[in-house]
């Protein structure tokens, strides 16, 4: 057996191992420059890369702009046990992101957050997405929306429920609570949370001018829907992943220690 070959492999997976999170300290720090943290709560985990037992966690109770790549937990998908790493959990974190790593595939990255736009579409009676502009458009194909809220989740089963209702989409909006977004990647992820809060933003002011809103055509809203999932550069890399590295350009740019 090619012993070198197995060590060459091994340390490419460490390699693989720190760049994710690499990336989910970078998404914590970049939050709380787009203001979407909300003091110690709220929660961004990530599936450890070739390892779907378990998740990457921030420990509780520190700020998201204290979060580093180191800081990290591992935590079992299964029963919520540390299995790297020293820290406390947040019960009502386990209990959301846990389920949906477990049940829904495509959801290696969860991002869950009470950012003030999203959220406060999610206290209306209607939380949609309207389909008043491209942004909005690209937003709402991908969104599912929760009307249960039964106060603050502490049991797994409720997460189970939540990753139902999620399905095959991306954005959940959770009633009179906040919103969830997933991707196959941070970048993914965090791409798809920003432009979510934009959306919704944009929305709210409209909403406030009292004028009615300007719905796009069924036809512009079809070829919007067909170019937003095109979203690759030809030969190169995904829209979200140069988002998100002119993102990291910026924290690096301001002297952010996320990479420790």
């Amino acid at each position: 057996m090619d012993t070198s070959v197995q060590a060459v492999s091994a340390q490419d997976q460490e390699a693989i191992e720190w760049q994710a999170r690499v990336d989910l300290a970078a998404a914590h720090r970049i939050a709380v420059m787009h203001d979407l943290a909300e003091g110690i709560m709220n929660h961004f985990t990530l599936v450890v890369p070739g390892k779907p037992d378990r998740y990457l966690h921030m420990p509780f109770g520190l700020h998201w702009a204290e979060v580093t790549a180191s800081c990290f937990m591992e935590v079992s998908l299964e029963d919520g046990r540390i299995l790297k790493g020293d820290g406390r959990i947040q019960r009502s974190a386990y209990c959301i992101h846990a389920p949906i790593h477990r049940l829904a595939p495509h959801a290696k990255c969860v991002l869950h957050t009470h950012m003030p736009y999203a959220s406060a579409l999610t206290r209306l009676k209607d939380p949609r997405i309207k389909l008043i502009g491209q942004t909005e458009i690209g937003v709402a194909r991908d969104a599912v929306y929760d009307m249960h809220f039964d106060g603050p989740v502490r049991d797994v089963e409720e997460g189970e429920r939540l990753a139902r209702v999620l399905g095959d989409k991306n954005i959940l909006f959770m009633a009179n609570h906040g919103v969830l977004v997933t991707g196959r990647t941070v970048a993914e992820a965090y791409d798809r949370l920003y432009y979510l809060e934009r959306a919704a933003q944009v929305q709210m002011y409209a909403m406030w001018t009292n004028q009615e809103l300007l719905d796009c055509t069924e036809e512009a809203v079809t070829r919007t829907a067909r170019i937003y999932s095109e979203n690759v550069i030809t030969g190169s890399k995904s829209t979200w992943d140069l988002h998100f590295e002119a993102l990291k350009r910026i924290i690096d740019r301001n002297g952010s220690d996320y990479r420790n």
